[in-house]
């Protein structure tokens, strides 16, 4: 065999074994696009404590949609004492013209009251945050449908001017046909 026939066979041999080996995956410049990426979130397996409010619970307004339990919890007013607030710091209100016990509300949608006074719902039966005798929460069914918290029979209450944790503008109004008052954690009314 000559030089050149071998070396033409070896070029050809060459070739196949390329053309039949493994493909190689082509190169590409790294891209500064964003890209998105999908978790799983693990399912919650145990309930909600005292200690850990779940968020967004208690509607500060009316129409805003609950997402689960609210929680009352105890702060302390510098003009009032002691006091029930929700799971924002916000102040909690009784309504003297509801009937303790009753499982009703005197503040209804048809005349502006519950913007004013949005009632603090709870999907479930709310939390007893510490300082709260849990033995007194609990819920009444309002006319829609909805669970309103109670405290010691009394439904509870936000007012819609109290804008941050502290506010305690509502405190002895007279208006839709009774007195509003901060609650105490013993679950009366404060009337100072």
């Amino acid at each position: 065999m000559n030089y050149k026939t071998l070396l033409g066979a070896m070029l050809l041999v060459a070739l196949l074994l390329t053309a039949c080996g493994p493909a190689t995956t082509p190169t590409t410049e790294p891209t500064m696009e964003p890209t998105e990426s999908v978790t799983e979130t693990p399912l919650a397996t145990e309930s909600a404590t005292a200690t850990e409010p779940p968020a967004a619970t208690e509607s500060p307004t009316a129409g805003v949609p609950v997402t689960g339990e609210a929680t009352v919890n105890v702060s302390e007013s510098a003009d009032f004492g002691t006091i029930l607030v929700d799971g924002q710091g916000m102040a909690l209100y009784v309504f003297m013209a509801d009937t303790q016990n009753s499982g009703t509300s005197a503040c209804g949608d048809d005349d502006g009251c519950t913007e004013e006074w949005p009632p603090v719902t709870s999907q479930g039966a709310p939390v007893a945050g510490e300082g709260v005798d849990a033995s007194l929460l609990g819920t009444i069914t309002r006319d829609d449908g909805t669970m309103q918290v109670a405290y010691n029979g009394w439904p509870l209450y936000l007012f819609h001017e109290d804008m941050a944790p502290g506010d305690t503008n509502g405190q002895g109004i007279d208006e839709f046909g009774g007195l509003w008052f901060l609650v105490s954690p013993t679950g009366e009314a404060i009337q100072q």
